[in-house]
């Protein structure tokens, strides 16, 4: 009986050890790909910033050419008029 006993614990053991490690390989798996999600939801939103910008920047462009054109236009007719 004593005999059977410590088999008993010494395979209970096993399990154990092997339970951890299946457990520290999970959490290890687990870990890496929140920062993989971490990683690619950040360059998501840098991508999309640097496209509002982007637009920003050439709405920005496009309204001052308009508005030096308007400016030229009405100087030129209140010098010549």
């Amino acid at each position: 009986m004593a005999m059977k006993m410590r088999q008993s614990l010494a395979q209970l053991e096993k399990e154990f050890e092997y339970e951890m490690e299946r457990d520290r390989d999970r959490r290890h798996h687990l870990r890496r790909q929140a920062v993989h999600r971490s990683r690619r939801r950040r360059a998501e939103r840098e991508k999309k910033r640097s496209n509002v910008r982007y637009w920003v920047l050439v709405f920005s462009i496009i309204a001052t050419a308009v508005i030096v054109t308007i400016a030229m236009f009405q100087t030129l007719s209140f010098l010549l008029g």
